[in-house]
């Protein structure tokens, strides 16, 4: 790094030069988005100064009018984005330019392909628009002045996108940040008005702040062409206009601009409410999830204005920690202008606001997978898991948000989820009363579980549920639509109607049978096993473990065992299967100490077909030797 009195060059982050490479290499199909995203950033940094404004007036420094400008040079072959906005001192330019200060930083970085198409959506999830203006320009020069300080304290910033950046001190009499792209040769178009009109009016004509691009005017007498600025875009904050006036395409550019995403969102849901409360939403659900979406700490909420001044970004009082992937605006006539985060979480109108939102954007949900069931698989393969987080958070909108839910089933042949609560319902048998559902570490595990045997024979379709979050999503989740969940591995199995009284009247009989055999059974493994019982689950293997009804399921404790959490105590039911040829000649095994061995293989068998550990393996394999020379001589 050399260093003098005015100026300094300092080294790109790591991340940032890994970005800037898949901005040039990357987007280059698509170029003209890198002016949607430069004007977005000086429309947002609009946002911030208005928001400032509002307790330091003077940061306006009489000139209230904001807008952004955007000029070119033909011969120079340059571009200029100008605003007057907030701006940026020295740190800041360093802090946003030259690092990437984000959550999911190395996430982002890690899952990049090397694939140009796939690479870009990546960039579009993380959201980095500065960088865009590489794709068009082989050097960048920021002049820029934060609102407040001295027009000694302005700063130049300027790259050519490759290790580093020069940064140094200049005097900048306007507040605000004037970029000028020193185009590529190949990027000559964006040096005329006519192709800039065209990129602002498709990209950015929603953006509350007057965009304006120079009519040139003939000079008088051998005096240069003096330079009229006119308007070119809307300049009106596009979710106060009628719903009937916005187009499709409208919605989807706003939404790009708000959630700084490359992609069309899936759906919308824009609605003024009027009476008690009166505030306009506009609501987005996108395509992918981002990478930050399971860390707390990533912003998330929805942009706050209040009677049309931008108050803040992620405002996340409005809707709860399972709809975190919702983008979009909230503007509302009701709260005050200095209103803070503090004042937000207390507030008793925001309550009233965060209700009728998750109403709104479970609605939105709710029709979209009814009526665009393919888009609704694209929002459960991005938030599914989230979304799992609802019942257990929301108790009002429980049954709601369960309605939204999809797992895998026993009727499907692959692992998809796509089997709603509803749709299963749809297809209970006739005298089925609960729905059933078996949790497990995978779906290959749990798909040829014998826990499902007896469904399996009767054509009983159960509920495949793999994901972490299973098990204690249904601690929270215990019926819907009337109708109780029942876990297929936990407790004694009643099948109610399903089962006829000779089915009844028959398992009474076995049981009665096979008392001796349970005792030996209990007997030898008394140590492992809360109880010993006669299986009515089991048609093709000879024995499986039961979970006790209040006892934590084996999900459960390896998440705790996992993050170093002590588990509670608790031992499985030991069931067998009468019929089956291993327990008829167990029961028929004089040799206390033979049975015992195969007592105990028997046991640690079925703790493996459950997906769970064996305690102590040597002795396993001891005994199952033993057996195999038993057979082998």
């Amino acid at each position: 790094m050399t260093v003098d009195a005015q100026k300094e060059t300092l080294g790109f982050q790591t991340e940032v030069k890994q970005l800037l490479h898949l901005m040039i290499h990357s987007l280059y199909s698509n170029k003209e988005i890198f002016l949607r995203e430069l004007i977005s950033n000086a429309s947002d940094a609009a946002d911030k100064l208005r928001f400032e404004a509002l307790s330091k007036p003077e940061l306006l420094e009489q000139d209230p009018e904001l807008k952004i400008q955007i000029s070119f040079d033909k011969e120079a072959n340059t571009l200029t984005i100008e605003d007057n906005a907030i701006g940026m001192s020295r740190d800041e330019v360093i802090n946003h330019l030259g690092t990437i200060a984000k959550s999911g930083t190395s996430e982002f970085l890690k899952n990049l392909t090397g694939d140009q198409k796939k690479d870009s959506q990546l960039i579009g999830q993380f959201g980095v628009g500065f960088y865009s203006a590489f794709i068009v320009a082989d050097k960048v020069e920021v002049f820029t002045r934060r609102a407040g300080l001295s027009a000694e304290e302005g700063v130049l910033w300027s790259s050519a996108g490759e290790g580093e950046f020069d940064i140094s001190t200049i005097n900048k009499p306007e507040r605000g940040s004037r970029i000028v792209l020193h185009l590529k040769p190949d990027a000559r178009e964006y040096a005329d008005g006519w192709r800039l009109r065209n990129v602002i009016t498709k990209y950015s004509d929603h953006v509350a702040l007057p965009i304006e691009l120079p009519k040139e005017q003939q000079g008088e007498d051998d005096k240069p062409a003096e330079i009229e600025w006119e308007v070119v875009n809307r300049a009106s904050a596009l979710w106060t206009r009628a719903r009937t006036e916005i187009k499709d395409e409208e919605y989807q550019e706003f939404y790009k601009h708000v959630a700084h995403d490359f992609e069309n969102p899936l759906a919308w849901s824009h609605n003024k409410v009027e009476g008690k409360l009166e505030y306009t939403s506009l609501l987005y659900v996108p395509a992918r999830a981002p990478f930050d979406l399971y860390q707390r700490e990533a912003p998330k909420g929805l942009k706050l204005y209040v009677q049309r001044v931008f108050i803040m970004d992620q405002a996340d009082e409005f809707l709860p920690l399972y709809l975190r992937f919702i983008k979009g605006v909230v503007d509302s006539n009701d709260l005050s202008l200095n209103i803070s985060r503090e004042i937000l979480q207390k507030a008793p109108i925001i309550d009233s606001m965060k209700t009728a939102l998750t109403k709104r954007s479970l609605d939105m949900l709710e029709k979209m997978a009814k009526s665009e069931p393919d888009n609704y698989a694209k929002v459960w393969d991005a938030f599914g898991q989230v979304l799992k987080e609802g019942p257990a958070e929301d108790f009002a909108n429980k049954e709601k948000v369960a309605g939204l839910l999809r797992f895998a089933s026993t009727h499907n042949t692959d692992e998809q989820q796509n089997v709603s609560l509803a749709a299963y319902i749809e297809r209970m048998q006739e005298g089925q009363e609960k729905i059933y559902y078996l949790t497990g570490e995978s779906y290959a595990q749990i798909k040829n579980s014998p826990h499902l045997e007896v469904f399996r024979k009767k054509g009983i379709e159960v509920l495949l549920m793999t994901d972490r979050i299973d098990e204690w999503l249904m601690s929270y989740l215990t019926e819907f639509d009337g109708k109780q969940f029942v876990d297929v591995a936990r407790g004694d199995l009643d099948l109610g109607n399903l089962d006829s009284e000779e089915d009844k009247k028959a398992q009474e009989e076995v049981a009665k049978d096979k008392e001796a055999l349970v005792e030996r059974l209990q007997g030898v493994l008394k140590d492992q096993v809360a109880s010993v019982r006669v299986s009515h689950r089991l048609t093709d293997s000879p024995a499986i473990l039961a979970i006790g009804e209040q006892d934590l399921g084996l999900q459960m404790r390896q998440i705790l065992e996992a993050t170093g959490q002590k588990v509670p105590d608790s031992k499985p039911v030991f069931e067998f299967n009468p019929q089956h040829p291993l327990l008829e000649k167990l029961d028929a095994e004089p040799d206390e100490d033979r049975f015992a061995d195969l007592a105990h293989i028997l046991f640690d068998q079925a703790a493996l077909a459950a997906g769970d550990s064996i305690k102590d393996p040597a002795a396993y394999v001891q005994r199952l030797n033993k057996l195999l020379v038993e057979l082998a001589g």
